[in-house]
């Protein structure tokens, strides 16, 4: 086969898929839109809706279907909630080694700036930090 012959072939078989799906989805068009769920659909009131007394009642029925859709699923949640805490302790012991490691080369490389920082940090607040050990200390002797 040549390269013109199979472009149009792949051209024709692309039209076709397209047709048909253009006629799927006006058949699932025309069969949604003939349907009696939607037709069956009353109008809502919402001043009636939204009333105090109804309003209320509808939050309570609401609030009782999601208790119940959550006391049916509460042994599925459970469970997951305790692979979650499970896989997250074996990957922790997984990477323990290579977390450690990483502390320990980012402590040596930012040591001198801990110092400086650390030396600045108490020139800057001697007195409050004076004053609070006195404070300490007179109360260890009481």
């Amino acid at each position: 086969m040549d390269l013109e012959r199979l472009k149009k072939l792949r051209e024709e078989n692309f039209l076709k898929h397209k047709k048909k799906k253009r006629e799927y989805y006006l058949k699932s068009k025309n069969k949604d839109s003939s349907s009696a769920k939607y037709k069956d659909l009353k109008s809502i009131d919402y001043s009636e809706e939204l009333s105090d007394e109804n309003f209320l009642k509808n939050m309570k029925l609401i609030a009782k279907k999601q208790k119940g859709h959550i006391d049916d699923r509460k042994e599925q949640i459970i469970k997951k909630i305790q692979d979650y805490k499970k896989q997250k302790k074996d990957y922790y012991q997984e990477n323990k080694e290579d977390r450690l490691n990483y502390d320990k080369e980012y402590r040596e490389k930012k040591k001198e700036k801990l110092r400086e920082y650390r030396k600045e940090y108490y020139r800057k607040n001697r007195e409050k930090i004076l004053a609070k050990q006195k404070e300490k200390r007179k109360q260890n002797k009481e």
